[in-house]
């Protein structure tokens, strides 16, 4: 028998008990990962070098004992459709065009509990119920991770930045920051607003038809760059079409790209994401101000005079000393980021908003009596704001019964295996959701829940006597537009107030109308308001 040779040069010939040393650091590897360090150095057998053919079986073995372990732990819970490897293919291309008839059934059959879905790319448990969704709101980060979930929703690596999911510090400056300043800055978001609705909408005394959905992109991109960059650039043309383009290639791409295998991302990406050309747009936009900004900062340090106080300044605050985060670059790529979150879910629910009080003029004047009283009283401030009860619940109301964009809810990313109050494991790397739209039309959690009631929760308020458990940008076990948890929207305040403003100028301003609420669109498991859809405008008109 010819002598077996050492990975490290070693002559170990057939002795049985260099096999038997052998084995047992294998098996020990296996079992409890590479001993001392470095798995390139790591001497199995007592040799002068490291054993890198060796470590790499290990690896490669203790890699496919941690997919068989996973997909144990995934054929515990039960699937809607096939589980199999090529049949649940099938089934992921029909989840395509039937995502929510699926999870439907899903719901029906599993209420409660979890099931999961094959998607193209991976396996989604789906989650309903209060317990679960109690269970995700008390995890931890390092058990379910918002963060990670929304890398891979939005596919970052791609179509925003690597940067923002590795680092996502404009989270803190968003609940922090921009929150805090909302009072201090409402006034001027108010100025921008009415400015853009002057440019985009007519005041006329005749019926004009207006893009609803498009226009609404216009206003809201305006009205939150008055708090992000301020003037003049909040009024630039070409920088408010770059932001609003950016946010909806970002979002078509990553649909897209959610719909391929891991291997094909990126190189479809590279030919069909335009990020690289818009983070370039916007450093030709934001440079000048940004190098400005740095130096200000350093020959008067931070309070300079004139300090703007806005998001860029907020960021540059959070990134005090990180040098390699206050390049005109990464700065330009976080703004973009800030700019897709303001823009994507504040259009697509001021847009619904617009519809249902076109669609229903019998809500017009409660509404209308409401914002002029606060506003005498508390003049047009965010005070003001925080008091609109109706208003509030009209909004949180149309959230609920339209607004809920797909079918998942509260998407997290388990980084370790996570167990459910009921023992359902969750092993890690797997994305686990929970059926939204399901939570707020269920007759559990609301009473006549497919009418669309536009003071339900006002008078919930009213009669419970608690003042702030059932406002819109309160989270609760059976409303979770905003997640819920620790991962709650941060920038949801912003948001509200922000909707709040722009629902109040046109209720002072304008009468609307179109004949119905038009219907939603769906692509796979995402739902969008109608972008096609017209709502007609004129001056108010003043009955006595």
């Amino acid at each position: 028998m010819e002598p077996y040779i050492g990975i490290n040069g070693d002559n170990m010939g057939d002795d049985n008990s260099s096999r038997r040393i052998r084995r047992r650091n294998i098996h020990r590897t296996l079992s409890h990962g590479v001993p001392h360090g470095d798995p390139k150095t790591y001497n199995y057998n007592n040799g002068t070098h490291g054993d890198m053919y060796l470590d790499k079986y290990v690896n490669l073995v203790r890699q496919f004992r941690k997919v068989l372990t996973t997909r144990a732990k995934l054929n515990a819970i039960p699937t809607v459709g096939s589980a199999g490897i090529i049949t649940s293919w099938v089934d992921a291309f029909k989840f395509v065009h039937h995502a929510k008839e699926i999870i439907e059934e899903g719901r029906k059959l599993h209420y409660g509990s979890a099931f999961k879905v094959p998607l193209l790319d991976q396996w989604m448990v789906v989650v309903s119920g209060p317990e679960k969704i109690n269970d995700i709101r008390k995890s931890s980060t390092e058990q379910l991770s918002f963060m990670d979930a929304s890398v891979d929703l939005l596919q970052m690596d791609y179509t925003i930045g690597r940067s923002i999911g590795a680092d996502p510090y404009h989270v803190d400056v968003i609940r922090g920051a921009l929150t805090r300043n909302i009072a201090a800055c409402f006034a001027d978001v108010q100025d921008e607003i009415r400015a853009a609705f002057i440019d985009h909408i007519p005041m006329t005394e005749d019926w004009i038809e207006v893009l609803a959905y498009q226009v609404a992109l216009q206003i809201i991109c305006r009205a939150s760059n008055r708090m992000f960059v301020g003037l003049p650039l909040c009024r630039n043309q070409e920088y408010i079409d770059l932001n609003i383009n950016h946010t909806i290639n970002a979002f078509s791409c990553a649909y897209t790209l959610n719909l391929l295998p891991d291997f094909l991302k990126p190189i479809i990406a590279f030919f069909t994401t335009p990020r690289r050309r818009a983070v370039a747009a916007a450093e030709k936009f934001l440079g000048e101000t940004i190098r400005e900004r740095l130096h200000q900062e350093d020959v008067h340090g931070k309070n300079w005079p004139g300090n703007p106080n806005d998001m860029l300044s907020w960021l540059l605050d959070a990134t005090k000393g990180i040098k390699e985060r206050r390049t005109v670059r990464e700065l330009s790529i976080e703004m973009l980021g800030v700019n897709v979150g303001a823009i994507h879910t504040t259009t697509m629910t001021f847009t619904n908003a617009l519809f249902v009080l076109a669609a229903h003029p019998e809500y017009v004047e409660t509404l209308r009596t409401e914002v002029e009283s606060m506003i005498k009283e508390e003049g047009n401030t965010k005070a003001a704001m925080g008091r609109m009860n109706q208003l509030d619940s009209f909004l949180k109301e149309t959230q609920r019964l339209y607004g809920d964009f797909g079918v998942f809810g509260m998407r997290r990313k388990a980084r370790k295996d996570f167990a459910f109050s009921d023992g359902t494991v969750i092993p890690a790397g797997t994305q686990v959701a929970v059926v939204s739209w399901c939570t707020h039309l269920d007759e559990k959690n609301y009473e006549d829940p497919l009418e669309f009631k536009p003071w339900r929760f006002s008078e919930r308020r009213k009669h419970e006597g608690d003042g702030s458990r059932h406002q819109m940008t309160t989270p609760s076990l059976d409303f979770i537009f905003f997640g819920h948890g620790r991962s709650a929207c941060p920038g949801r305040f912003f948001a509200v107030n922000e909707l709040k403003a722009l629902m109040c100028y046109i209720l002072m301003n304008f009468d609307v109308k179109i004949d119905e609420v038009p219907p939603c669109m769906w692509f796979s498991s995402e739902k969008f308001p109608n972008t096609s859809s017209k709502v007609s405008f004129r001056k108010r008109t003043y009955t006595a």
